[in-house]
């Protein structure tokens, strides 16, 4: 018997260890840097973009994020949220492509941005918020390659994108989807309401059919009825008769 309660006791102890390098696992591949929201419609305007940066190191604090923002798919009007304790600078680049908009042409846009004087310690994140003017129209998705030092002078670098297989690598870049947004929607709308009025008609109809064959159906029962009773009382009538 206590040899039974001994496997036991080492078979759950092996399952919870287990289990829990399953979720420290899960933790550590999930804690990386990531911009919210997944996904904006293409050429959205006045909108904000909040880069999320969780700490790994147990034993020292993130002290700089540097985050890349695309300039072949330039985001526009880039402005930077105050962020207590932290200094932000906006370094901007000449397109090579100019962007035409309904303000103007525009030559230059944001091509980084840089986080100091800050602290995110062991277990904790920091939320950075930057707005935008506008996004670009002419791609799916937009990758924003980042830096994170640590202050023992360890650098990461999110910087790989996801392969064609769609597995991700183990220090991928934050990246959000550019979806084809209202025109999508509009494209879809008709269909989906001719749909449900031919499902309203169809519904109106089959009822309608329905009905008259219950009516159809009550006025053959009641005329077999009163024939019937009919029939009944004649024959009844004969035989005192």
């Amino acid at each position: 018997m206590s040899t039974t309660r001994t496997t036991l006791r080492r078979a759950g102890a092996v399952t919870a260890l287990t289990a829990a390098s399953v979720l420290v696992a899960a933790g550590v591949a999930s804690a990386h840097v990531t911009v919210h929201p997944e996904s904006y419609a293409k050429g959205a305007t006045d909108g904000v973009l909040t880069f999320r940066v969780p700490n790994e190191e147990d034993t020292a604090s993130t002290t700089k994020v540097q985050v890349f923002l695309p300039t072949d798919h330039p985001v526009l009007g880039v402005l930077v949220s105050p962020r207590d304790g932290w200094t932000a600078k906006v370094t901007t680049t000449k397109l090579k492509t100019p962007v035409k908009t309904d303000d103007g042409t525009i030559t230059e846009a944001a091509s980084e941005i840089t986080w100091t004087g800050g602290k995110i310690g062991a277990g904790q994140f920091e939320d950075f918020d930057v707005a935008f003017g506008q996004l670009p129209e002419d791609t799916g998705q937009l990758t924003f390659k980042t830096l994170q030092t640590y202050s023992d002078g360890k650098v990461v670098r999110w910087i790989e994108e996801a392969g064609s297989g769609g597995e991700e690598p183990e220090n991928p870049a934050p990246t959000i989807k550019l979806t084809a947004g209202e025109d999508a929607t509009a494209s879809t709308a008709p269909a989906t309401q001719s749909s449900a009025k031919a499902t309203t008609t169809a519904s109106a109809d089959s009822s309608d059919s329905t009905a008259r064959g219950l009516g159809i159906a009550g006025l053959i029962v009641g005329a077999l009825g009163l024939a019937a009773a009919a029939f009944a009382f004649v024959r009844t009538r004969g035989a005192r008769s």
